[in-house]
Order: C-alpha cells, then structure tokens, then sequence
C-alpha cells in the first residue's frame, strides 16, 4: 500500500526474472509499425519502439491509474491517461486537461474549463467523465491514492457547467486549488469506466495493446492525442526489480532505458560513451526527523543544536555518493514558494555544545531509528553519529523493518531517518505540518503556524501569499522539526540512440517518464 509517509512513490522488491530473459524474444529489434527511418540526429524522429525498465509489483499490478503507487505505475498511467493539472519542474501546477481555472472572490468556488481531448475511442472528454473520476477516487470505500488531495472539494455540490466546464465547490477557501488538479493520481477517465487491465481506455500520448502483470506492457501511439501525436511508435514497459538487472539490460541493449539507477552505477558510466546518465536534481528530500513533542526535542534549544551537528556536505558525499546538494532545513528547494534567502545553515559544533548545556542536555543520549527501506538511510545514520559524538551526543543508530518503517517511525520514537518526494510545498505543509495532519512525524503543532496556512490558503494575490510562506518557513528554519539535509538526485541511464529526456524535471513532476516526447535516433 503508498504510505504517506513516504511520498514519492514506493518501490517493491518482486523478483522478475523471467521478463528480461524473455524479453528478447517478444520484442525484436525496438522498431514497430515500419517508420524507423531516421531522417537526422538533430530533430525528431517518427517510430521506433522504446523499451523502458522499472521496478515492478508481480501479479497484483494493476493500470487502473488511481490505484497507482510504483515508479512503473505511474509512468504506465501517464502513458495511458492525463490529469487536468500536473506539476512542472517548480512544483507549480501546470495546465493539462484543463485549460483554465479561476476562482471567486472568496477562494471556495473555481470554474474549471476543459481543452478540446479525445479517448482512444474517440469520445470527448467532458465534465461528466472529470466528476465521475473525481467521485470514483474519493469513494470512502476504497484506498485510491489521491483521496486526501480531493478532501477539500465538495462533490456532492459540484456540478458540470457545460459539456467542458464544471464548478467545483469547497468545502473552505483554497488558493492553491490548482494543486488539487494536479495531485498525484487524479487521472480523468471515462464516466463508468470500470475495466483497466483488459481494455484501459484513456485520453493519453498512447492507447493500449497488451498488458502481463509482473512481467510487460505494450503501448502504441495516440494518434489524436491532443497535444500532438508521439514520435514513438511504441512504447514498453519491462519489469526488472533489481538495480543490476536494469543496468545489464540497458547494457546489453534489451532495453533503452532503466529506471532508477544508484550514484555508484552512475559515475562508473557516465561519461564513458556506452549508455548515458541522466540525473533529476532535487528529486527526493534527505532528512532526519525529529519528534517536537517529546524529550529531548521539545526544547528548541536542542534541536537548533541538532540543526549545527549536521555536516551537511559530508551527509551528502557519504550517503548519497555526492549525487545531491546541501539542504538547510526547508523542504523543496528550487521549488515555488521556497525561501532562499536565508543563510545557508554550517556546522558550528562549539555553538551546538552551548546550546545543549543551555538546555541542560549535556552528555545527551538518544536513539536514531533507521532502515535499509531507502537509498542511503543507513549511511547517513553512521555520518550523523559520528557528527554528534564531537559535540557530546551520543546517538544509538536502531535499524528497523524495511517492512513496516514508515508506520513504526510516525509516532514512535524521537529522532528517525526521512525522506520525500517531489510534491509542492503547500501540500508538504498541509500534509505534514499542521496539527491534524495524519502524517505528521515531527509532531509540530501550533495554532499560529495552523493560522497562517489558513491565512495563506485564504489569500488570493501570489506576492501577499508568497509572503505568508515565507513567514511559515523562517519559523520551521528556526524551531521545526526536520533536519533537512541533501536533496538526492533520481538518476536514470539511457541508450546512446535515445533523445528527448528531461533532465530538469524531479522525478513525480510532469516531465518525469514522459515518454510522448523522447524519440530514437
């Protein structure tokens, strides 16, 4: 199940052997449909069938998109469906289906006006199929994935204006609606669909051909997909569950692309001209959390000594393998809203002893829990513990479930390894930092900080709101709960003959597994 603890999207440790060993024989030679001819290296090609490894799920994988929570599902979703928002590379919501949105006076009515979309049988897209989906993902019955960003709409009041026009109705005012448009997810199907994995029908770059849980998917080209017909003929998508696996595949020319590649992988090739390396920057933030509700962490003295522990740049060269930047304690760096006008936070262990005797926290002990659940969590506990004991700290690193992490370390605990995806920092707040957010591992709650969210969400001009932000930000800069660290980069490796690949976008951002717009050489 997608932990919200865990934002981004979770990975499965499935073996699947047999898709890459197969592969050979079901694919051919990554051509279809006769028009791989390349005309030139500089601009698009038409044809040609990618084949693109990821992570898997077994038999249980599904492409009903509103059940999607691996890397692989999602970039399947996308390939087959559209949201009316997405993110860009700042995290803003950017538009899809929709062409337009625009609020009342009071925040708590938004008109939303729908582009001219097909289906894959040719069916408009319309306001009953945006509602029908909507509904389908908030029914309390069943664990679809975007059912927490919908909270704020109410359904039940919302209406469709015209074939291509709704009002949506809210439950409180809320300037950033658009980022519920855009909410990982919220894919628009057909109204009543209820058939995915025999004969997904969407309004995405391509339309379905065959689908093997554990194992492949095959998509071929949307001719009539709306924002203009993708150069790939076809496109495919190959489980392969180990990170060795996808490299010797990509390697060995089984696939043209491999999801998810570690920093080790990646500086061994890049460079070398046999595959290229792609690297997403500020695609996952690195942090340590700390529980602000209880001992030591409810004093703040201690955890601004923690914030001066930290050497950053060695967490990030250590655990990450260099392949990230330096954090300073705000979550989404790059992002819209983030405030880099403070100074970046250094090491200054002298200051962090005087702060810990101030507190009356000297010759502190505490445990710091950790996993092996995430890329470089083990690594950087062994840094920070070694950071902490020059000031005074003695940390006892606990090395938990990569099962059940996410759920232990929400409430139990004080000090904990972390890490998040992309997603906006309006809906990191609103999902983590508020006194009734379900997912709340630091344990901040304030009424102020809870008012100035309000205060923020109730705003309409973006200067005036953007300073709201600011406000919330220096606060968490100064007493918050998250020692935010690095921030990873996503790092993907391609063949030679693949173009197009965004190298800007963080990974669970529009232009993430964008497949419409690569073509092959």
């Amino acid at each position: 199940m997608y932990d919200e603890r865990h934002p981004g999207l979770r990975r499965r440790g499935f073996l699947a052997a047999t898709s890459l060993g197969a592969l050979a024989l079901t694919t051919g030679c990554g051509t279809a449909d006769g028009d791989s001819d390349a005309k030139s290296d500089g601009a698009p090609k038409p044809g040609g069938r990618l084949r693109a490894a990821f992570a898997g799920g077994g038999a249980s994988e599904t492409l009903d998109p509103h059940l999607a929570n691996l890397f692989a599902d999602v970039a399947r979703a996308k390939a087959l469906y559209d949201k009316l928002a997405d993110y860009g590379a700042d995290l803003s919501a950017q538009p899809r289906l929709a062409t337009q949105w625009e609020p009342n006076k009071t925040l708590d009515r938004w008109q939303v006006t729908l582009r001219e979309a097909t289906f894959h049988d040719g069916k408009p897209v319309t306001a009953e199929d945006v509602l029908y989906s909507y509904r389908r993902i908030a029914d309390p019955d069943q664990a679809f994935r975007a059912k927490a960003s919908l909270e704020p709409i109410d359904l039940d009041a919302s209406r469709a204006t015209g074939q291509r026009s709704i009002e949506f109705v809210l439950k409180r005012p809320t300037a950033e609606f658009p980022n519920v448009l855009a909410a990982f997810g919220a894919y628009i199907v057909p109204a009543e669909a209820t058939d995915f994995d025999k004969k997904p029908i969407g309004s995405g770059p391509f339309r379905f051909v065959s689908f093997a849980p554990g194992r492949s998917a095959v998509f071929r080209r949307h001719d009539a997909y709306w924002e203009g017909a993708p150069h790939l003929a076809e496109l495919e998508f190959v489980v392969a569950n180990e990170e060795s696996a996808r490299v010797n595949a990509l390697l060995g020319g089984q696939v043209e692309y491999a999801h998810e590649l570690n920093p080790t992988t990646a500086r061994a090739h890049e460079g070398k001209g046999q595959i290229e390396i792609v690297r997403l920057r500020n695609s996952a933030m690195q942090a340590f959390c700390m529980k602000t509700d209880r001992p030591p962490f409810d004093d703040p003295r201690v955890r601004q000594a923690f914030f001066l522990i930290a050497d950053r740049r060695e967490l990030v060269d250590g655990a990450l393998s260099g392949a990230g930047v330096v954090g300073n304690d705000l979550f989404g760096k790059g992002y819209e809203y983030y405030d880099d006008s403070l100074p970046q936070r250094e090491q200054d262990l002298d200051k962090a002893r005087a702060l810990l005797r101030q507190a009356g926290a000297e010759n502190l002990k505490v445990t710091l829990d950790t996993s092996a659940v995430a890329a470089g969590f083990t690594e950087a506990a062994s840094i920070f513990r070694d950071q902490a004991a020059k000031a005074g700290v003695t940390i006892d690193v606990k090395t938990g479930s990569k099962d059940s992490y996410w759920a232990d370390i929400l409430d139990n605990g004080t000090l904990c390894c972390y890490r998040s995806g992309a997603m906006p920092i309006e809906a990191h707040i609103s999902q983590r930092l508020l006194t009734g957010s379900t997912t709340n591992a630091t344990k901040w709650r304030h009424k102020d900080f809870d008012a100035l969210y309000e205060q923020a969400q109730s705003t309409r001009d973006e200067s005036a709101r953007a300073a709201v932000y600011d406000r919330m930000q220096r606060r968490l800069y100064t007493e918050g709960g998250f020692l935010i660290w690095g921030f990873a980069d996503w790092i993907l490796g391609t063949a030679r003959t693949v173009r197009g690949v965004e190298a800007k976008a963080p990974a669970n951002t529009l232009d993430w597994a964008r497949f419409d717009k690569v073509w092959l050489a």
